[in-house]
């Protein structure tokens, strides 16, 4: 279905939904990610192409390495995590990308602020907008 799709397409669609993605390959590196001037953990773009463990502090190294085996090896499709940040609710999660053979092809970062999403209540309608 992408090859209905033009590389501006693509892009606008990865920039108008309302998350942040990155995406790390299957060798680590970082190859990818949305939302360049809002982001909610900024990054200059030289860490296009870098290794990803070269972008973490040397405290959270351990944990970034098994989440990434994790995903690797299969013993995890996906991680989550929240953290409070300036009065503010990010909800983080982590995806194993693989082909439809299962093949580990690299790991998508997911980030979102939550803040007003955990406020809603009730429903809504789509024709009651």
């Amino acid at each position: 279905m992408i090859d209905n799709l033009s590389r501006d397409q693509i892009e606008a669609i990865l920039e108008t939904i309302p998350v942040e993605v990155s995406f790390v390959d299957d060798s680590d590196v970082v190859r990818f990610w949305n939302k360049h001037g809002t982001r909610i953990f900024k990054r200059p773009a030289s860490v296009v192409g870098k290794a990803v463990r070269d972008c973490h502090p040397r405290s959270s190294l351990d944990k970034v390495n098994q989440l990434l085996a994790d995903l690797k090896s299969g013993k995890r499709d996906s991680a989550e995590f929240w953290i409070d940040l300036k009065g503010r609710k990010v909800y983080i999660r982590y995806f194993a990308v693989r082909d439809k053979a299962g093949k580990y092809l690299g790991t998508l970062e997911a980030t979102q602020d939550i803040t007003d999403v955990k406020k809603i209540e009730g429903e809504r309608r789509i024709l009651e907008y």
